[in-house]
Order: structure tokens, then sequence, then C-alpha cells
């Protein structure tokens, strides 16, 4: 079975599942993202304005490491956060359904 639905009996009268096609996108979009603000962040944090060599020095790639290490933590538990938080809202608007 392929992610994009282009497996056997997954594949709709169109061709391509739209759905699955819209999350792929979707996905992507946050993914770049939070590369690019990662860059973005790190970069200003790590590396001087004034570029006295052609490679890192190793104190701006110890701040660049730890960094997006950093970064890459921090977006992890906000993530988990936020699909705890989802879950949660959703069992409570299934029980608040049940009782109609």
């Amino acid at each position: 079975m392929s992610f994009l639905g282009r497996g056997p009996g997954n594949v709709p009268a169109g061709g391509v599942n739209a759905e699955k096609i819209e999350l792929a996108v979707t996905e992507l979009d946050t993914v770049t993202d939070f590369f690019n603000r990662m860059v973005s962040s790190c970069h200003a944090k790590c590396i001087s304005a004034r570029y006295a060599e052609g490679d890192l020095n190793k104190g701006e790639s110890v701040c660049i490491d730890r960094c997006v290490a950093k970064f890459t933590e921090v977006q992890k538990k906000v993530g988990e956060k936020l699909q705890s938080r989802g879950a949660a809202n959703a069992g409570a608007a299934a029980g608040s359904f049940g009782s109609l």
C-alpha cells in the first residue's frame, strides 16, 4: 500500500486520492516551515554577522549543534502536547454527542 493511495484497491475513480495528497502537502509545508525557522533562529544566535572564515569555527559548530538539538526537542514536546490536547478535545466532543 502506498502513502499516496496508489496501492491495489485504494485508487478512487479519479486515479489519485486527493485527501492523501492534501495531507502530504500540508506535512511538507509544516516541515519546511520548521526547518526555515530553525535555520534562521540558530544562524542569528550562533553565527557572527562578520564572516572571518569560510568554515564554522569550533564554537559556532558546537552552538549550532546545541541549538538544533534544543529546537528539535522543543518542537517535539509542543507536537506531543498539541496531540494530547487534540485527543482530549476529540474525546470530549464525542462524549457530548453521545448524550443527544
